[in-house]
């Protein structure tokens, strides 16, 4: 049982009784004491509604701790303490089949099925077949992957999907980037625009184009050929399979945006907009009337020019994902997007569509630094670090964690200097070698002739550290739930990072103290402490699991 959501629904049910005129849902919030004296969980509840009702904080704690039926062997003590803070600490019994409960369930630990199988699509990196994948689009990449897993660990059917546009002025100046390249290739001086894409991957693709072509398409009727903009889009869009697929990730749908405007998606789009009143012409333009939707202005979805801006096509993509029956679709978009994606979502509703099922998650972008020097970069010149150089430089757990271990609101400096270091001072080799570390003593002891598939005596656990090692293990399930609810996956490393620093000092104490050591003299009490180190593993081994990150057995 979550001993948590116990007790927050034991206040809830206990407020509506003492506070009816309030006559709605408190929002309770538990959080573990800084002092341990002050118990396992605490609240500040009655100091909150004290201050709103105009009653006495601590005779209204009061009030809350007399109306609660609380079960002894869940919950063995409650206090107010200061002004009204309450306090609760767990018995130890809870403590006791909650250990046996995670060496029971092993790699269903920690999973939970309140996602009721709903159909939840997420769509991220969706980068154009212009370049390869920098590491900003490995952020995106990883929170995408990793939100999909806290998802189907949490019992949605999840969708993985990449949207892209192989169409428009960028694929041109892409096909033209490559066509100079190859004349130069052909021993041909020509003149290279500086808005042209500028990286050694073009002259790679145009050297790859003349060994298999020779010199058949540098007369000027091939200007314009498709084979330039075909062999560009092919080998970059074969790279950018390939740097996922390295970082473990997987694609469910690839979604070309050409084919909206093929299937006739994109006039359905106007068509439906029209006809609601909510598209004009002015200026050779066609007009979203944004301002009838709440929108500070309106806003040009087809150009003079007769090309869509990009509120068209995603439109009638977000339209399309909806009639594919998706009840819950996930964006992740970067910071560039922050002030455009509210447009799509009024256009949505213009349409008639519920834009309560989209959820946009938004990340910051990502500065590369190194000791105290910052790694300048610009994409268009193509002084940018790839993400298959990162992980050249760091390896693919690495940059998987970093790219996690900051909540996706905050900007991101991503410390190589720390990214290589083999320490305790890196935070995921900090956690993998906790991991290892029990792997190692479990070896030790099977070769001493323990069983370690049999459950021992959890009650001989009745240390300090031993008590908070459980107790920290106990809250996974609740952290895993909570970071898929919220969209944000860094609760997770943060987590795993306070696991293994719990476990390294129960592990310190039986350095200091030979009675608490894990193998010890007393086989009854090893069983019970090698339950202890079985249960941190499967916490540490499924954790790393969902961030898509090694689980090492020697390091």
């Amino acid at each position: 049982m979550n001993v948590k959501s116990y007790i927050q629904n034991a206040i809830q049910t206990t407020l509506k009784e003492i506070l009816p005129e309030q006559n709605q849902g408190f929002d309770i919030d538990l959080t573990a004491p800084k002092q341990k004296d002050h118990g396992d969980l605490a609240t500040n509840i009655a100091l909150v509604l004290g201050s709103q009702s105009g009653r006495n904080p601590r005779q209204l704690a009061s009030e809350i701790v007399n109306g609660m039926d609380l079960d002894p062997e869940l919950v063995a003590r409650v206090d107010i303490a200061g002004p009204g803070f309450i306090n609760f600490t767990f018995s130890d019994s809870i403590l006791y089949e909650g250990l046996k409960e995670i060496v029971l369930q092993q790699e269903a630990y920690g999973t939970a099925d309140w996602g009721g199988n709903k159909k939840t699509q997420i769509e991220f990196v969706s980068a154009n077949p212009t370049g390869p994948l920098t590491i900003g689009h490995g952020r995106q990449a990883v929170l995408g992957d990793t939100v999909a897993r806290l998802l189907e660990a949490t019992g949605h059917d999840v969708t993985r999907e990449y949207y892209f546009n192989d169409a428009g002025r960028q694929m041109r100046v892409l096909a033209d980037s490559v066509r100079l390249r190859y004349l130069e290739q052909l021993g041909m001086s020509v003149e290279f625009p500086d808005d042209y894409y500028q990286g050694d991957y073009i002259r790679d693709i145009a050297r790859e184009l003349a060994q298999r072509k020779g010199a058949s398409l540098q007369d000027e009727a091939f200007k314009d050929d498709a084979c330039f903009r075909e062999s560009a889009e092919k080998a970059i869009f074969d790279d950018i399979r390939s740097t996922l697929e390295r970082m473990g990730i997987h694609f469910d749908v690839y979604y070309n945006e050409k084919s909206l405007y093929e299937t006739g998606k994109i006039d359905a789009v106007i068509k439906e907009l029209r006809k609601r009143g909510l598209a004009y012409d002015q200026d050779g333009a066609v007009w979203l009337k944004a301002t009838d939707l709440g929108l500070d202005q309106d806003r040009v979805i087809v150009k003079s020019t007769g090309e869509p801006t990009y509120r068209l096509p995603d439109l009638a993509y977000h339209r399309d994902k909806i009639d594919r029956g998706f009840d819950i679709i996930i964006d992740i978009f970067g910071a560039d997007h922050i002030a455009t994606y509210p447009d799509v979502l009024a256009g949505m509703r213009a349409l008639g569509y519920d834009d309560s099922r989209v959820r946009v998650l938004i990340h910051q972008f990502v500065t590369l630094t190194e000791g105290r020097e910052k790694i300048k970069m610009s994409t268009r010149k193509a002084n940018f670090v790839t993400l298959d150089e990162l992980m050249d430089e760091v390896g693919v757990d690495v940059t998987r964690y970093f790219f996690l271990n900051r909540s996706a609101s905050a900007h991101l400096n991503f410390d190589l200097t720390l990214a290589k270091t083999q320490s305790d001072e890196n935070p995921v080799y900090y956690i993998q070698y906790a991991h290892a570390r029990i792997c190692s003593i479990l070896r030790h002891a099977e070769e001493q002739g323990y069983d370690t598939d049999l459950v021992g005596d959890p009650t001989l656990l009745t240390s300090e550290e031993e008590l908070e090692l459980i107790k920290i293990l106990l809250d996974f399930p609740r952290v895993v739930s909570s970071a898929a609810e919220h969209l944000e996956p860094h609760r997770l490393p943060t987590y795993l990072e306070n696991v293994a620093t719990t476990y390294h000092r129960f592990q310190h104490a039986g350095k200091v103290d030979e009675t608490l050591r894990v193998v010890s003299s007393n086989r009854e009490t090893t069983q019970a402490r090698l339950d202890l180190c079985r249960a941190t593993r499967i916490v540490l081994a499924n954790g790393l699991d969902i961030l898509g990150i090694s689980r090492p057995e020697r390091m």
